[in-house]
């Protein structure tokens, strides 16, 4: 069977990834000179209680490839074949650190997959990963399904400050925003795995409506969208978003994720986004 590993910037929960059987390898976040591995010795609780009140914004490091290295050499003598699931590599280096990890086998087939995406859509084509395997499907039939969906997906989100982004250097083609009237709120989204505008809005009301509105006009009909809803620390506002949306999608319950800690260093408190595929 094919062996799926993940990053924790999939948003996966720590009890589906233990019911899925899959490694997660943890990103870092330093605050100051006080380096975490994110899942391991710093939980969300106390990493959102750091971010709202440190003075300086933490920063974010790939997982060093010694933490690969350590799940290859539990997994590879197994002979079977190892799929990575990461995060673009335009905004992590976790496809290097995988990549650099990887030479250590060279008898091995471990294949790492650079997703463009991020959380919710990571967390997705992780699941479907999963299933694919135990359904005793290929390496090959995995990585190319997985790689026919990744142009089909559909990220967009808002945020309560662009200060976030700008400060972290995750803003991509946002970063013409910084100058414009603080009363705009922009839907963001990632495109060719950056952080873009795709549209400015006057008011979060209004940018929220604009999105439901992207959703319910592009999502296929038939129930293969895969539609998930994440959040930074506003669960109630993702709970609302997932009942406005599924209704009239004909959807049970939608997943709702956490936005990860080393996304949330980028983005900042009060993300709330979509992910679905066309």
């Amino acid at each position: 069977m094919v062996h799926i590993i993940t990053d924790t910037t999939a948003a996966l929960p720590e009890t589906l990834a233990r019911q899925l059987g899959i490694p997660i390898i943890p990103q870092v976040i330093n605050f100051g000179t006080e380096s975490f591995l994110e899942g391991v010795d710093l939980d969300k609780a106390t990493f959102m209680r750091r971010l709202r009140s440190e003075r300086t914004l933490p920063k974010t490091a790939a997982p060093p490839p010694e933490l690969f290295v350590r799940e290859f050499a539990r997994l590879a003598p197994t002979g079977e074949p190892i799929l990575c699931i990461h995060p673009s590599s335009e905004i992590s280096g976790t496809v290097r650190s995988a990549l650099t990890a990887r030479q250590e086998f060279p008898g091995a087939d471990i294949r790492v997959l650079d997703t463009r995406v991020v959380a919710a859509p990571l967390a997705t084509l992780v699941q479907l990963a999963v299933q694919m395997a135990a359904a005793g499907e290929t390496v090959d039939v995995i990585e190319a399904r997985l790689a026919g969906l990744i142009p089909r997906c559909r990220l967009y989100f808002l945020v309560a400050t662009l200060e976030y982004l700008a400060k972290g250097g995750r803003i991509g083609g946002a970063q013409a925003l910084l100058g414009s009237v603080l009363q705009i709120k922009p839907i963001l989204t990632l495109r060719d795995g950056r952080v873009e505008v795709l549209e400015r809005e006057r008011t979060h009301k209004r940018a929220l409506a604009r999105l439901q509105e992207l959703v319910l006009t592009q999502i296929p009909r038939d129930g293969s969208g895969h539609l998930c809803v994440m959040h930074a620390d506003v669960p109630e506002q993702a709970l609302a978003l997932a009942e406005e949306l599924r209704g009239p999608l004909n959807l049970p319950p939608l997943p709702i994720f956490d936005v990860p800690p080393a996304i949330v260093v980028h983005g900042g408190p009060g993300i709330l986004g979509v992910s679905f595929f066309v």
